[in-house]
């Protein structure tokens, strides 16, 4: 694996450690991590800190990020996938899209290239995140 997706992966596991959703992001430029960030709507209280956003926000303002990666380990969510589209971030690397769909085909439609490793360690954290905290997972999507 790369190490775009690892750091998000480990952003992911450093979440769930806080008491908070486990979606880790990682952007990457020229093969180098230059931010990490993962979901802490819980732990900030913040309705929209999820993890691509927390990426994002700790990356600070770029000149363009037409060069970059995005790593995520969850399919991202309408919010999130706007971000991507309206700073033309090229590509997303999805650790897994089985526990949530997200939008990934309006990625796609708008030109971003989207890879779906199918990661069993992200499908199971998640599948598991689910299934013990399932008013924290209807509150991360708005059911």
């Amino acid at each position: 694996m790369s190490e775009g997706f690892e750091a998000a992966l480990a952003a992911a596991r450093e979440g769930l450690a806080q008491g908070g959703i486990p979606i880790g992001a990682a952007l990457v430029r020229g093969g180098e991590v230059i931010a990490v960030g993962h979901n802490e709507r819980v732990q900030s209280g913040d309705p929209i800190a999820h993890g691509e956003m927390a990426a994002l926000r700790a990356a600070g303002r770029q000149r363009t990020y037409r060069d970059t990666v995005l790593y995520t380990t969850l399919a991202p969510c309408a919010m999130c996938t706007g971000t991507v589209i309206q700073f033309k971030i090229p590509r997303v690397v999805v650790g897994e899209a089985r526990t949530f769909g997200g939008e990934l085909e309006l990625l796609r439609s708008r030109g971003v290239e989207v890879e779906v490793l199918d990661d069993e360690r992200c499908a199971e954290m998640m599948a598991d995140f689910q299934r013990e905290h399932p008013e924290l997972w209807a509150e991360d999507i708005a059911e």
